[in-house]
Protein backbone atom coordinates (compact mmCIF):
# COMPACT_ATOMS: atom_id res chain seq x y z
CA UNK A 1 0.00 0.00 0.00
CA UNK A 2 1.09 3.56 -0.75
CA UNK A 3 -0.43 6.72 0.63
CA UNK A 4 -0.07 10.04 -1.17
CA UNK A 5 -0.87 13.49 0.15
CA UNK A 6 -0.79 16.56 -2.07
CA UNK A 7 -0.47 20.13 -0.80
CA UNK A 8 0.40 23.58 -2.01
CA UNK A 9 -2.61 24.44 -4.07
CA UNK A 10 -4.41 27.75 -3.84
CA UNK A 11 -5.62 30.84 -5.63
CA UNK A 12 -3.12 32.79 -7.71
CA UNK A 13 -3.29 35.46 -10.38
CA UNK A 14 -2.31 34.74 -13.95
CA UNK A 15 1.45 34.91 -14.32
CA UNK A 16 1.99 33.81 -10.76
CA UNK A 17 3.61 30.70 -9.31
CA UNK A 18 2.76 27.84 -7.00
CA UNK A 19 4.69 24.82 -5.79
CA UNK A 20 2.80 21.61 -5.22
CA UNK A 21 4.13 18.84 -3.00
CA UNK A 22 3.30 15.15 -2.99
CA UNK A 23 4.41 13.21 0.08
CA UNK A 24 4.45 9.44 -0.30
CA UNK A 25 4.42 6.87 2.49
CA UNK A 26 4.24 3.12 2.59
CA UNK A 27 5.82 0.77 0.05
CA UNK A 28 6.96 3.51 -2.29
CA UNK A 29 10.16 1.71 -3.23
CA UNK A 30 8.17 -0.85 -5.16
CA UNK A 31 7.06 1.73 -7.71
CA UNK A 32 9.07 3.35 -10.43
CA UNK A 33 7.84 6.89 -10.56
CA UNK A 34 5.45 9.60 -9.56
CA UNK A 35 3.17 11.44 -11.90
CA UNK A 36 1.12 14.60 -11.69
CA UNK A 37 -2.27 14.77 -13.37
CA UNK A 38 -4.98 17.40 -13.33
CA UNK A 39 -8.70 17.59 -13.88
CA UNK A 40 -10.51 20.78 -14.76
CA UNK A 41 -14.27 21.16 -14.25
CA UNK A 42 -16.17 19.27 -16.91
CA UNK A 43 -13.03 17.80 -18.45
CA UNK A 44 -11.19 14.50 -18.41
CA UNK A 45 -8.21 14.08 -16.14
CA UNK A 46 -5.01 14.75 -18.07
CA UNK A 47 -1.31 14.07 -17.68
CA UNK A 48 0.92 16.92 -16.53
CA UNK A 49 4.33 15.50 -15.67
CA UNK A 50 6.15 12.49 -14.27
CA UNK A 51 9.51 11.69 -12.71
CA UNK A 52 11.31 8.43 -11.98
CA UNK A 53 12.55 7.74 -8.44
CA UNK A 54 15.84 6.18 -9.46
CA UNK A 55 17.25 8.09 -12.41
CA UNK A 56 15.33 11.36 -12.06
CA UNK A 57 14.28 11.42 -15.70
CA UNK A 58 11.21 13.49 -16.41
CA UNK A 59 8.45 13.94 -18.93
CA UNK A 60 6.02 16.83 -19.45
CA UNK A 61 2.82 17.50 -21.27
CA UNK A 62 3.28 19.95 -24.13
CA UNK A 63 0.92 22.40 -22.48
CA UNK A 64 3.21 22.88 -19.45
CA UNK A 65 6.68 22.52 -20.96
CA UNK A 66 8.90 25.45 -20.08
CA UNK A 67 6.56 26.58 -17.30
CA UNK A 68 6.36 23.63 -14.90
CA UNK A 69 9.26 21.75 -13.32
CA UNK A 70 8.99 18.43 -11.55
CA UNK A 71 11.57 17.42 -8.97
CA UNK A 72 12.02 14.97 -6.13
CA UNK A 73 13.59 14.51 -2.75
CA UNK A 74 14.08 10.80 -2.25
CA UNK A 75 15.06 11.21 1.39
CA UNK A 76 11.73 12.87 2.08
CA UNK A 77 9.76 10.67 -0.33
CA UNK A 78 8.43 13.89 -1.79
CA UNK A 79 7.85 15.03 -5.34
CA UNK A 80 7.37 18.69 -6.19
CA UNK A 81 5.71 20.46 -9.08
CA UNK A 82 6.92 24.02 -9.49
CA UNK A 83 4.40 25.90 -11.59
CA UNK A 84 5.39 29.24 -13.06
CA UNK A 85 3.69 31.62 -15.50
CA UNK A 86 0.36 30.16 -14.54
CA UNK A 87 -2.60 30.65 -16.86
CA UNK A 88 -6.34 30.49 -16.17
CA UNK A 89 -6.46 27.26 -18.17
CA UNK A 90 -4.18 25.67 -15.56
CA UNK A 91 -7.08 25.81 -13.12
CA UNK A 92 -7.82 22.26 -11.99
CA UNK A 93 -7.54 19.76 -9.20
CA UNK A 94 -4.01 18.39 -9.29
CA UNK A 95 -3.38 14.79 -8.33
CA UNK A 96 -0.20 12.83 -7.79
CA UNK A 97 0.03 9.11 -8.35
CA UNK A 98 2.64 6.35 -8.23
CA UNK A 99 3.17 3.82 -10.96
CA UNK A 100 5.47 1.20 -12.40
CA UNK A 101 5.85 2.09 -16.06
CA UNK A 102 8.74 4.22 -17.26
CA UNK A 103 7.70 7.88 -17.70
CA UNK A 104 4.16 6.90 -18.50
CA UNK A 105 1.61 9.63 -19.38
CA UNK A 106 -1.26 7.17 -19.08
CA UNK A 107 -3.50 6.95 -16.05
CA UNK A 108 -3.67 3.19 -16.38
CA UNK A 109 0.00 2.97 -15.45
CA UNK A 110 -0.57 4.44 -11.99
CA UNK A 111 -1.87 2.40 -9.11
CA UNK A 112 -2.22 4.72 -6.12
CA UNK A 113 -3.58 8.24 -6.15
CA UNK A 114 -3.81 11.13 -3.75
CA UNK A 115 -6.98 13.09 -3.11
CA UNK A 116 -5.82 16.14 -5.00
CA UNK A 117 -5.19 19.81 -4.35
CA UNK A 118 -7.10 22.65 -5.98
CA UNK A 119 -5.26 25.19 -8.10
CA UNK A 120 -7.21 28.23 -9.24
CA UNK A 121 -5.68 30.83 -11.54
CA UNK A 122 -7.58 34.08 -11.92
CA UNK A 123 -7.30 36.27 -14.98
Amino acid sequence: QVQLVESGGGLVQAGGSLRLSCVASGRTFTYGGVGWFRQAPGKEREFVSTIMWNDGNTRYAESVKGRFTISKDNAKSTVYLQMNSLKPEDTAVYYCAVGQNYLSPLEAGYYYWGRGTQVTVSS
